[in-house]
């Protein structure tokens, strides 16, 4: 995959930004800033992201008011938001941000290695559904011309190829399942459930042209 995941950033604050940007450098992702809700909703206009780290308290439209908006979405209700908030913030920030969809919940000032292992393991996922995506739109492809035309042996010269790329992706998902063990990190459980339930069904495919 030429194309590197995005990741969009929102905070009012220019300094938040830098400091985000600083600890996710060493990562291989893009990130996008947006100052406020507004601009995020306008980033996700046209551009698809891996994660949303995303601010609680923003002056206008603050985190859960955004989120919200991102949920009702059709194209975007599916993207992971970690929100991120001050240590004072109201007692039920953290109860009103899962209540908004968000996978988890940071104070500030937080352990910059915890926030680079939670976003590395959600663009592992992401990269992983798109290669998966990648995977069987190559089969239905290679599968749509290879047997009408009866120039190849679909078993010989199609199938050997994918299945191999397909075990490439199961060794990857076992990696990062194995990851997010160790880190014991429960908003991974139901992501890496919904991988494992597509990678077996395209892996049962497989299988049943073999």
């Amino acid at each position: 995959m030429a194309d590197r995941a995005k990741i969009l950033l929102v905070d009012d604050r220019e300094e938040n930004l830098i400091a985000l940007e600083a600890i996710l450098s060493s990562l291989d992702l893009v990130p996008v800033r947006a100052r406020s809700g507004e601009e995020a909703l306008k980033a996700l206009l046209n551009t698809e992201f891996a994660l949303i780290l995303l601010d609680v308290r923003m002056p206008g439209m603050d985190g859960f008011e955004t989120a919200s908006h991102i949920k009702r979405r059709e194209r975007t209700r599916n993207i992971p938001i970690i929100f991120l908030t001050v240590v004072d913030s109201a007692p039920d920030y953290a109860f009103r941000s899962y209540a908004a969809g968000a996978v988890d919940y940071l104070t500030k000032p937080f352990d910059p290695w915890v926030l680079r292992a939670k976003v590395a393991v959600f663009v592992e996922l992401y990269n992983m559904n798109r290669r998966l995506a990648e995977q069987a739109f190559m089969l239905r492809d290679r599968l749509a011309s290879e047997i009408p035309s009866g120039e190849a042996d679909v078993h010989t010269a199609v199938l050997p190829e994918l299945s191999g790329r397909l075990t490439a992706v199961e060794e990857e998902l076992a990696r990062v399942v194995e990851l997010a063990r160790k880190g014991g990190d429960p908003n991974l459980v139901g992501p890496l459930s919904d991988l494992s339930h597509r990678l077996n069904h395209l892996r049962a495919g497989f299988d049943a042209l073999s």
